[in-house]
């Protein structure tokens, strides 16, 4: 049976010496270096190739974060898992953001980090549920901030009369020369005034143009 080599990085001895106690008593599983910082971290990946890092975030010397960065910097394909007790949203997604294979809470069951480590080896995303939480309480937050970024930048376009039944009548979906026809111009007159209400707008073609009009008008 081929053994997950692990390392574990963390500033607590009883931390270090408690999840080397409960992985060592799995069969495939074995603790093959312990860090106390980052920094020691790295230097253990690059002599002992572990097939798995867990990595805790809060560190002296060098942080976890820090650590990570340099791991998949010269390690793209080694699995970090970010060992935390801290469920702090910015560290969730810097995490993310660097490469990390997902979060493991110091307080899970012994059981539930076992399977952790399998799922992550498998090549699963390990989000804990608290932990995915956060994330889609701070995702929630930004679409929300979006949706009104958008909004108020509508809000700031003022159209002229003539914007106006150009809108009107790009919403009721006529094309270019019903367009001139109707507003009694050159086609190439309403071609280019099409062009500039996009261009107002902030949209490429019609459709995009239509959205943003029924919201304004």
């Amino acid at each position: 049976m081929k053994k997950i080599k692990i390392v574990i990085a963390d500033d607590q001895l009883l931390t270090r010496e408690g999840l080397r106690t409960i992985l060592d008593l799995e069969d495939d599983l074995e603790v093959i270096g312990a860090a106390k910082n980052g920094e020691e971290a790295c230097e253990l990946v690059e002599s002992l190739q572990p097939d798995l890092v867990l990595l805790d975030i809060q560190m002296p010397v060098m942080d976890g974060i820090s650590a990570l960065k340099r791991i998949k910097q010269s390690h793209p394909n080694l699995f970090v898992l970010i060992l935390t007790t801290f469920i702090e949203i910015d560290y969730i997604v810097e995490g993310l953001a660097n490469g990390a294979s997902g979060y493991m809470l110091k307080d899970m069951d012994a059981d539930k980090m076992i399977a952790a480590i399998h799922d992550t080896i498998a090549g699963q995303f390990i989000l804990p549920a608290a932990v995915a939480a956060k994330l889609a309480a701070r995702m929630s937050m930004l679409t929300e901030e979006y949706e009104y970024m958008q909004k108020s930048n509508l809000n700031r376009i003022k159209l002229t009369k003539r914007e106006e039944e150009l809108a009107q009548l790009i919403i009721k979906g006529l094309n270019n020369r019903e367009v001139a026809d109707t507003l009694h111009i050159a086609e190439g007159t309403a071609r280019n005034y099409i062009s500039n209400l996009y261009s107002k707008l902030e949209v490429i073609d019609r459709g995009q143009a239509i959205v943003r009009l029924q919201t304004l008008l």
